[in-house]
């Protein structure tokens, strides 16, 4: 008999040759524990933003995988990310969301930091500790490994992870499109406080499955397309986005790390289209914005407009509107915590940001209309992977097997047409990561060709 070893469970329950995935991976406990030991100890993780923490003593509780972190800037204007555990009985040293402070104190013995991590404070040190430890073996746990791009903080627990540009690769120009200012400036959005957080009844990899460029599930958001909730608000512009890319050559693509994006090019013809209309003052800001975009990037680099994407594992973006990265906490394989941060240019005016604002909420989150929908697809299909007869019958991820081509108008595997592609791709890596594969495997240094045609 041959035994069933963790690698060959995870080759039968991914099989890109038949385009099938196996319905245990979106609801096995054991499985979901060794994502957060094999994936979420080792990828690239995103943590919060600059403008969440812009003076020292500045912090920002966030999460990587299913532990909390704290984001905080200290009083030298470094940035950290520690885990946020005491280390002498493992409760939480910050209990609140965001604020600012000189130390962070543990509740339940006192023990304090700094913001740097240092241990500071120990009731009864002298007495009790003086010979027994030394307190700078005893800072926090500082995450080994975090970069900062564009305003956005990054983080890994693993050492050997490589940089954070190359583990990006090409994905980076789609996620640029989210995180740069809307006149073609390089960076400078800043997030709107505070942070959008919910519990969603479901697996996190349905969730950013979805925004690997989902649309084929567009029926289910019929209703909200009918009424029309695009930015205008405005009876008789039909859409959620107000048709803003109904000329444009969609594109979908996939790149080497697991991350995959749905984009779209522009026709040479395109213009402004004013989804403002009832507010002249947004209007004629986003009228300026556009014409300084195609004169900075260029009349072809600038047709380029982002839609949605995945950042590997757990970091989604809508890249247009409503603008924001959104991260899926796993909290146990049938529950996610969404945390969505809404992005807007720094230097905006402020009645933009305020009309952004509330476009944003009516368009995502819990009360959300678009998201409502999403929500109910991803709680019945978990439900759905659970079942003892359901699990023989693995998911069919067939569409558009095998027309993926390796180069188009942009990078990337690249389909033209609506795809599965993206999820087979991050499938791939999931079932690389949960292999134990090394990083040159996860970066796709040892493929052979498009996920498609692989094993």
């Amino acid at each position: 008999m041959i035994p069933i070893t963790p690698e060959s469970r995870y080759n039968a329950l991914i099989n890109l040759r038949k385009g099938e995935i196996g319905r245990e991976i979106f609801s096995s406990r054991e499985i979901y524990e060794e994502e957060l030991e094999r994936v979420f100890t080792r990828a690239w993780l995103f943590v919060g933003h600059e403008s969440q923490i812009p003076n020292p003593g500045d912090y920002f509780t966030s999460r990587m995988g299913a532990e909390s972190v704290i984001l905080a800037r200290d009083k030298k204007k470094k940035v950290h990310v520690f885990l946020n555990s005491c280390r002498h009985r493992g409760m939480k040293v910050c209990q609140y969301d965001h604020g600012n402070t000189q130390l962070f104190t543990c509740p339940y013995h006192s023990w304090s930091y700094t913001t740097e991590g240092k241990l500071f404070g120990v009731p009864q040190f002298k007495n009790l500790y003086e010979g027994c430890m030394e307190k700078e073996d005893w800072s926090l746990i500082e995450v080994p490994k975090m970069e900062i791009y564009k305003g956005t903080v990054w983080a890994t627990w693993d050492d050997n992870a490589p940089d954070l540009m190359t583990y990006l690769g090409d994905a980076k120009t789609h996620l640029d499109l989210a995180l740069d200012c809307r006149d073609g400036r390089e960076g400078g959005s800043e997030v709107l406080f505070g942070v959008h957080k919910w519990i969603i009844p479901c697996n996190w990899k349905f969730a950013a499955e979805n925004f690997l460029g989902d649309t084929y599930h567009n029926v289910s958001h019929r209703s909200v397309d009918l009424i029309g909730i695009g930015p205008s608000a405005e009876a008789g512009v039909k859409g959620r986005r107000d048709n803003e890319l109904e000329k444009a050559q969609h594109v979908w693509a996939n790149f080497p790390a697991g991350h995959g994006v749905h984009s779209a090019i522009m026709p040479e013809t395109w213009e402004f289209l004013d989804t403002y209309k009832n507010n002249p003052v947004v209007a004629e800001y986003f009228r300026e914005a556009h014409a300084r975009r195609k004169e900075r990037l260029g009349a072809e680099q600038h047709r380029l407009v982002p839609f949605v994407g995945t950042i590997y594992p757990n970091t989604s973006f809508h890249g247009n509107q409503p603008r924001n990265l959104c991260v899926w906490h796993p909290h146990g394989p049938e529950s996610t915590e969404a945390w969505r941060f809404f992005l807007v240019d720094a230097d905006a005016p402020q009645e933009v940001k305020d009309f952004l604002r509330s476009y944003y909420m009516r368009y995502s989150g819990p009360a959300g209309m678009t998201e409502q929908d999403d929500m109910e697809n991803w709680n019945y299909a978990t439900a759905g992977s659970r079942g003892v007869i359901a699990k023989r019958y693995p998911y069919n991820y067939t569409q558009s097997l095998g027309k993926v081509q390796t180069s188009g108008p942009v990078s990337g595997n690249v389909s033209l047409q609506v795809s599965e592609e993206n999820p087979r791709q991050f499938y791939r890596r999931w079932r690389d990561y949960m292999n134990g594969a090394d990083w040159d495997t996860l970066l796709g240094r040892k493929d052979q060709g498009p996920a498609s045609l692989a094993a």
